[in-house]
């Protein structure tokens, strides 16, 4: 079985009931997501043995957030227990022109005042196939920068293949400062995934002839994105989520994977939305879960791009499909039609 190792954050996500706003709510629903800890959910449905690594309070809370991940199959046992708190975030869901919205309560958190010695890369990264990050773990600052390089290089050395999801976030550092450390990251990355915006924010490198707000795209424009990502820092393979955005309820969503000099498309999904957060790890979820079973590119941007578009119809951040509902919809089955 193959093992991947994912590395970040884990909060507790507090939300309304359905589509109330936060200042109408009574009662807040609890549940615990994160970039990474979402694609190793993702990828522990899919039958990878998949193992998060983060630093989580040694409380009653903390545990609530292992005990999430055990519920999935995810392996937990690298997980480090120290630190006062857990970070929050309240996610209000959007719907029609109304956009959602997410405040985050992270400052301080346990993982972001994680020293380097918390964690033992090489005894981290025995047996495993491969390491998945996201470009928020170093943006919580602290020691997270070094303890990321430290991280990538040991995977590195020990044959690991490495992806990272750029996640830019602008709430937690700028463009300049993402710039800055995430270029010394990037040359250890196989597989660079993206979205829209990423590559501009964190990079400046920009899809001609593209309006993300207006739900405009263009393909060729993306290929270019790819192809100097490719040049800077030597990626093997870069992949796109390519959302156009016609209201906060509906998508349409698809993605590009560019590898070889060649870019490979999957079929464009109209998607009614119940819950979009957690669709970017999902597509991440699926595309490392459709490499390593050895799928061709076409095969793999067409999976992750029919996860993410499944995970959409998903209420909170986990993703709860199987390979054959995937593979279904990868195969044409867009039906929606009941199964008995």
């Amino acid at each position: 079985m193959k093992r991947v190792i994912t590395f970040g954050e884990i909060m507790m996500r507090l939300n309304p009931e359905g589509y109330l706003r936060l200042v109408q709510a009574q009662r807040l629903e609890a549940t615990f997501a994160g970039g990474e800890a979402n694609a190793a959910v993702s990828l522990a449905n899919y039958g990878i043995d998949a193992a998060f690594v983060t630093k989580l309070p040694a409380h009653e809370v903390g545990q609530c957030a292992v005990n999430a991940l055990r519920q999935y199959g995810v392996d937990t046992s690298l997980i480090v227990r120290g630190g006062k708190r857990l970070g929050v975030f309240f996610c209000e869901k959007g719907a029609s022109q109304r956009a959602s919205k997410v405040i985050y309560d992270r400052e301080n958190s346990a993982i972001a005042l994680a020293s380097r010695t918390d964690f033992d890369w090489k005894k981290i990264f025995e047996n495993a196939d491969w390491f998945h990050w996201t470009g928020i773990t170093p943006a919580l600052g602290g020691e997270l920068p070094e303890i990321c390089m430290d991280a990538c290089r040991t995977a590195k050395e020990m044959g690991v293949q490495i992806s990272c999801d750029l996640n830019f976030r602008k709430k937690l550092w700028t463009s300049e400062q993402a710039e800055k450390v995430m270029s010394g990251l990037m040359p250890y990355v196989d597989v660079c995934i993206a979205n829209e915006e990423d590559a501009k924010d964190v990079f400046g490198i920009e899809a001609a002839n593209t309006d993300i707000n207006s739900g405009k795209l263009d393909h060729q424009g993306y290929v270019s994105v790819a192809e100097q990502l490719c040049q800077r820092f030597g990626f093997k393979k870069v992949a796109f989520t390519l959302r156009g955005s016609i209201s906060a309820t509906d998508n349409d969503w698809a993605g590009m994977l560019y590898a070889d000099g060649q870019a490979y498309f999957s079929p464009t999904y109209r998607v009614h939305i119940v819950d979009r957060v957690g669709g970017g790890d999902s597509f991440g979820g699926g595309l490392i879960y459709a490499l390593l079973e050895g799928k061709s590119d076409q095969e793999a941007i067409n999976f992750a791009v029919a996860a993410s578009c499944l995970k959409h119809s998903v209420e909170h951040d986990f993703n709860m499909m199987s390979v054959a509902e995937v593979e279904a919809l990868a195969s044409g089955n867009a039906s929606g039609r009941v199964q008995r």
